[in-house]
């Protein structure tokens, strides 16, 4: 069996540091196995990415010296097999819709007792549209927006085998799911969960490589696999690139962009050494360390 895996940036910013890392990870792991690498951008959440930052995504991944199998996949240009996904759970009775806002949600979980959590409602949800009926849904459906969430507790019990996923040493990891989970946003039709787990199956992922800061998701990926008969790629979280504070980088942070690098002359072959070389994983830079950064990494 052919091995693939892929490398799946959104356009929400320009790529760090920290993306080349994750994605430089992929690369590696793929030349090691004989594996096929793909690319996909993950430009379905269209209040926050831009066609020009999807372009730009592809030039410093191309001046980083990385190479795809097969064409680029945008999630952009799949919404009808996510469409398609939504309506099989929902011929299932396994989705229901979600009229609750954040406030809402809020509200619910302080009469509860439950305000510790109440700034985090994504990851509890008091079940407040659960329990309305059919008639009720399609009234409401008609004149307010809503999203679905995936009745987790109804799921669950429709699975025949304990759900787990398999990391690449193929031990099992049970999943523990305690929440409805979005899976279709009011804004833009289809979560992440969802769009990412279509696009894995339809693209064969063998193995499944990213940070492991999204192994939290990975059992609501397994369930979603499950329930749209879908097969299961093995799990691979590597390590996070931290900034010298010990904060994973993020576009939100500011961090090292690829853009600026290649503006002040940094040597790409020497950036994927540095970064394959980060024992430590850390990258010790600010963006206006511009000194140092060339005094290390400029061109030949």
């Amino acid at each position: 069996m052919q091995l693939r895996t892929r490398f799946a940036p959104s356009p929400t910013g320009l790529l760090h540091v920290g993306n080349a890392f994750s994605a430089l990870y992929c690369a590696d792991w793929a030349d090691k196995h004989a594996a096929e690498l793909l690319l996909r951008i993950e430009d379905i959440d269209h209040t926050r990415c831009r066609p020009d930052l999807a372009e730009a995504m592809l030039e410093d991944l191309s001046w980083l010296g990385l190479r795809w199998s097969g064409p680029v996949r945008r999630q952009g240009q799949q919404l009808h097999e996510y469409r398609q996904a939504i309506e099989k759970l929902r011929a299932a009775d396994l989705i229901y819709p979600c009229f609750c806002t954040r406030r809402t949600i809020q509200q619910e979980l302080q009469r509860m007792g439950s305000a510790p959590h109440a700034d985090d409602p994504g990851h509890i949800y008091p079940g407040i549209c659960r329990q309305q009926g059919r008639d009720e849904q399609q009234q409401r459906m008609q004149h307010q927006p809503f999203a679905w969430r995936l009745h987790t507790e109804k799921a669950l019990s429709s699975l025949t085998e304990p759900l787990c996923w398999h990391d690449d040493s193929g031990s099992a990891c049970p999943v523990r799911i305690d929440h409805d989970i979005v899976i279709g946003r009011k804004d833009i039709d289809f979560s992440y969960h969802l769009a990412v787990v279509v696009d894995d199956a339809a693209q064969g992922m063998t193995h499944v490589i990213r940070g492991e800061d999204l192994r939290e998701s990975t059992g609501i990926h397994c369930l979603l696999q499950r329930l749209l008969d879908y097969p299961q790629p093995v799990y691979i979280h590597h390590p996070l690139l931290r900034d010298k504070n010990g904060e994973r980088l993020a576009k939100r942070n500011q961090a090292t962009t690829l853009r600026s690098l290649r503006e002040m002359g940094v040597s790409p072959k020497k950036l994927r050494a540095y970064l394959q070389g980060c024992r430590d994983l850390t990258w010790p830079f600010e963006q206006q360390d511009l000194n140092n950064i060339r005094l290390l990494l400029a061109g030949d």
